[in-house]
């Protein structure tokens, strides 16, 4: 079915948020396994999957619509050097992907293209009350515990393997 070209244009660009944010996601989790958060680092992978989910849904969209999927494009990366800058990164880019989510939902009002709107209001549940909300949390707590008591309980359990 031939979608219209906005439609597909910025599914297009939503794809590359979706897969920055798999990206981040996915070097941020290395970094905190590598440190030993490992509560921290399957939540983080958790999100990176989430997004991988997200990038798969927009391309069998785009290729419904005839459109040809950009896997190619991505925003700068900002990989946090600490766990907070971590979160906020995280947060600032989830924050950025709402916005173009909102903007894509009114322009399939416009072009009324309903089922891609479906599909963009699922995504921008999960990635408002889901993504967003659980980074916000996190910096929440890291400044209501302070960030060794927070760094403390995203270590987990002691593994008794050496």
């Amino acid at each position: 079915m031939q979608g219209s070209a906005k439609v597909i244009a910025s599914l297009n660009a939503l794809l590359t948020g979706e897969l920055t944010a798999a990206d981040q996601y996915f070097i941020h989790s290395r970094m905190l396994q590598n440190w030993g958060f490992q509560v921290l680092y399957q939540r983080i992978e958790h999100e990176h999957h989430d997004e991988l989910d997200h990038a798969d849904a927009l391309i069998k969209r785009i290729l419904f619509l005839e459109g040809v999927p950009d896997v190619a494009s991505r925003a700068a990366l900002n990989v946090g050097a600490d766990v907070p800058a971590m979160l906020k990164n995280d947060l600032a880019l989830e924050i950025s992907v709402v916005a173009e989510l909102k903007a894509a939902i009114a322009l399939c009002e416009i072009e009324r293209d309903y089922d891609t709107r479906r599909i963009l209001v699922k995504m921008l549940e999960d990635t408002e009350e889901d993504h967003a909300h659980w980074l916000e949390i996190q910096i929440g707590l890291i400044e209501r515990l302070g960030l060794k008591n927070y760094l403390q309980s995203a270590a987990g359990g002691l593994s008794s393997a050496s």
